[in-house]
């Protein structure tokens, strides 16, 4: 399965010389690329997929999103139970076209 799950935006740094995030998914954190959200802040929720911040959310929607996914059981395997430091983005992130 390959879902897309919203989450908010904790930090954002340049990595490789490419916007990346860090964002909390209910309490699981991961790194993503922003190429695809160029002005996206600190707060905002995202839906990210492979990686990807690929659109915003607004809270209330993003919030509802993961008590389903978590109801469900798949936040975790979406999500996976790897390390964070061992989790990265791909590399490159190509720049929108």
């Amino acid at each position: 399965m390959c879902l897309a799950v919203p989450g908010r935006i904790a930090d954002i740094f340049e990595e490789h010389g490419t916007r990346m995030a860090r964002l909390d998914f209910g309490g699981i954190q991961k790194t993503v690329c922003l190429a695809y959200l160029p002005d996206a802040v600190v707060g905002d929720y995202a839906i990210v997929h492979v990686g990807f911040a690929i659109s915003r959310i607004d809270e209330a929607s993003a919030m509802e999103t993961l008590r389903h996914f978590r109801e469900l059981g798949i936040l975790e395997e979406e999500l996976g139970e790897v390390a964070d430091h061992e989790y990265s983005a791909p590399t490159p992130c190509p720049l929108p076209t």
